[in-house]
C-alpha cells in the first residue's frame, strides 16, 4: 500500500479520536488533516488541524481540503432529545455538504462514513435516527466517490489513552466484549478497516461488524 493522506472529522468525539489514534500509529498513513470545530488536543508530526466553526459554511472551492486520498467521517451526535428536523440538519445536511466539498477537491477520493448498527436503508422505518442515517448512507453512495463505505459498528472499545470517552461508557468497556464478542469491535479495528479499505476496497458498501473485522486484518 502506498502511504495515504486522510481527512478526518470527529476527532473530539470517542469514535473519531480512536480512529485518529490508529491513523497516527499506522505506517500506511502519511498525513491526517483533522477538520473540527475545536482542537483535538493531540500533537503529532503527521497531524494538521483545520478549525471550522460551521461545516455547512465550508465553500466547495476550499483548497485547504485538496490533495487527500480519503475522508474518514467520524463526526456524529446522539438523536436523544432531538426532533427529526434538527437531527437531519446535523446528520444528513452536514455530512452530505462536507462530502460534496471534499469530493470537489479530490475526485478520486474514498469516503468512509460512521453510521450505526440497525441503520434503516429503506428510510421508512419507525426509528427516526435509523431513517436519517439510512438516507445519509444512500445519498453518499450516489455522489460519485471512487468508493463510499458505510461503517455500521456495534460496541467499540476505545483505544488506550483516549481522552474523549463518556463517563457512563467506562464501566462496560471491559465487560461488553467478553460477553458479546460478536457485537464488539475495538476502535483500532475500525481505524485499520478504514485504512485498508482505501487501497483494498471491499465487495459491499455497507460494512457490518463482521465486515469491519474482516477488513481490519
Amino acid at each position: 500500500m502506498n502511504p495515504i493522506k486522510i481527512i478526518l472529522t470527529g476527532a473530539t468525539g470517542m469514535v473519531g479520536e480512536g480512529v485518529l489514534m490508529e491513523c497516527l500509529e499506522n505506517p500506511n498513513v502519511s498525513e491526517i488533516l483533522s477538520v473540527s470545530r475545536k482542537p483535538s488536543g493531540k500533537k503529532h508530526a503527521k497531524l494538521k488541524e483545520y478549525l471550522v466553526p460551521d461545516f455547512l459554511a465550508i465553500d466547495l472551492s476550499d483548497e485547504n481540503l485538496k490533495g487527500y486520498d480519503a475522508c474518514f467521517f467520524c463526526a456524529g451526535i446522539s438523536s436523544v432529545g432531538m426532533n427529526e428536523e434538527e437531527y437531519t440538519k446535523i446528520t444528513y445536511d452536514t455530512t452530505i455538504h462536507f462530502a460534496k466539498v471534499v469530493l470537489n477537491q479530490n475526485p478520486d477520493m474514498v469516503f468512509n462514513y460512521v453510521s450505526g448498527a440497525h441503520t434503516d436503508s429503506t428510510e421508512s422505518g419507525k426509528q427516526m435516527w435509523a431513517r436519517v442515517k439510512g438516507r445519509t448512507e444512500n445519498a453518499l453512495k450516489k455522489l460519485g466517490f471512487r468508493n463510499a463505505f458505510n461503517f455500521r459498528p456495534g460496541f467499540m472499545k476505545p483505544v488506550e489513552g483516549q481522552m474523549h470517552v463518556k463517563w457512563f461508557f467506562k464501566p462496560i468497556i471491559w465487560i461488553f466484549p467478553v460477553f458479546l464478542p460478536s457485537k464488539s469491535l475495538t476502535l483500532h479495528e475500525v481505524g485499520r478497516a478504514m485504512i485498508n479499505g482505501v487501497d483494498k476496497g471491499y465487495p459491499t458498501s455497507v460494512l457490518e461488524i463482521r465486515d469491519i473485522k474482516n477488513l481490519a486484518i
